[in-house]
């Protein structure tokens, strides 16, 4: 069913309908290099052959899950030989910097047209002088005209259908179950089609439902939707949404989702979010993914639910991981500066004598367990990589440094 030139496809008018760029750059036999960006099942890997075919070109495809330097080396030997070839690269936001680099000097030659495919933002996952060597195009979601279309043409076209009477009475089930989806619209009518015992098939609401039973959850645990439900179920508990979350992580359960995956991914939020703004998260996430490795389902969809729900209840500090992310990169700066010396261990007489460990005043000898050594290297003596965040517990915490070391961190 996958439609072999512009005039049968359907949807994107905006980029193939008269006078839009596509067709132009077809029509015009220039074809720039692209990325395809569009959620799934809306016609990016068809697009790309279509393009290709059109314009006389030899077409090479790889896929980023599948596929590394040595695959894609080959491919720009093949075309420097062959001269100007398309490249179609599926789920080019897996590609890695590495092998985004080995792709540039071919592009920026003129040695292969990409065509790459993603449904991430390419902003965040294409490395910059890639991308500035791409137009991006956006594809929308099919709506429910080119649904109805796409399913009326398999009805109609498809060589397994053609000696079927079949007549789609009803379509709101087939696409509420392809979910926009147009590779799953047709998964489903395949489906409907061959569970029926003639063949004069009259597809309704009530049938499609009854064959498919359980609505076909519009997720990979490889794939896009994987991702994009983790994500928007974490940006919901960062968010202080539970009930965001929980709806999140109930479609998650749902699709067969691995319980330790989930909490796995809330004991990093703990404390990649919440922080010392309430330190009892780590604990609670902790013993969740503690919990989920020895509790199945269905039970420890309770489990993931209380603390989804303490999380995201939870006040919020990103302060610990944006301290650690200075501080490596200050060390990225100002590399192996030397430990002062009256930090350093003298387990032998040597170092003794070279002064290792002389002058270091053992805080727990002093009032309040405190005394204002000099702790950094001298170069860097007095920056500050904790910033407390503006809640209840940090700023207890804000207090207490201020109290000890005055206005030297500028607490």
């Amino acid at each position: 069913m996958r439609p072999n030139t512009l005039a049968q496809f359907i949807g994107q008018s905006h980029l193939i309908g008269e006078g839009k760029p596509i067709r132009l750059f077809i029509q015009r036999g220039q074809i720039p290099s692209m990325i395809l960006w569009g959620p799934p099942g809306v016609g990016k890997t068809t697009l790309a052959n279509i393009i290709a075919r059109e314009a006389g070109l030899p077409f090479h495809q790889l896929s980023a899950i599948s596929s590394g330097v040595k695959e894609l080396r080959d491919i720009i030997q093949k075309a420097t030989e062959q001269g100007n070839v398309i490249l179609f690269i599926d789920e080019i936001h897996r590609f890695n910097k590495a092998q985004q680099d080995a792709l540039l000097g071919a592009v920026e030659k003129g040695i292969v047209t990409l065509i790459g495919a993603t449904t991430e933002n390419p902003s965040f996952e294409v490395v910059g002088a890639l991308l500035s060597r791409c137009q991006v195009y956006v594809l929308k979601e099919l709506n429910v005209a080119e649904l109805m279309q796409i399913a009326n043409q398999a009805v109609v076209s498809d060589v397994l259908y053609v000696h079927k009477k079949i007549q789609i009475q009803d379509y709101e089930a087939l696409i509420r179950f392809s979910g926009g989806d147009a590779r799953r619209l047709l998964n489903v009518l395949e489906l409907v089609v061959e569970s029926a015992a003639t063949d004069e098939i009259i597809i309704s609401n009530e049938i499609t439902e009854y064959i498919i039973q359980k609505k076909i959850a519009r997720y990979d645990k490889s794939g896009e939707q994987h991702y994009d439900l983790i994500s928007a179920f974490i940006k919901s508990i960062r968010g202080s949404d539970p009930n965001a979350a929980v709806y999140y992580l109930a479609r998650m359960i749902d699709a067969g989702e691995e319980p330790s995956f989930i909490a796995r991914r809330m004991l990093i939020l703990a404390s990649e979010d919440i922080g010392n703004a309430n330190p009892t998260a780590l604990v609670m996430a902790t013993n969740c993914f503690q919990a989920t490795e020895v509790i199945g389902y269905p039970e420890s969809r309770i489990i993931l639910s209380q603390c989804a729900i303490y999380l995201a209840s939870s006040p919020k500090s990103n302060a610990a991981y944006v301290a650690i992310e200075e501080a490596l990169a200050e060390v990225s700066r100002s590399g192996d500066l030397s430990v002062p010396l009256h930090l350093r261990n003298a387990p032998t007489r040597l170092m003794k004598e070279l002064n290792y460990g002389k002058d270091y005043a053992y805080a727990h000898h002093y009032e309040g367990n405190f005394v204002p050594l000099e702790y950094m290297p001298e170069s860097i003596a007095g920056k500050k990589f904790y910033e407390p965040g503006p809640n209840a517990r940090e700023m207890e915490l804000r207090a207490y440094l201020k109290s000890r070391w005055k206005d030297k961190y500028g607490y």
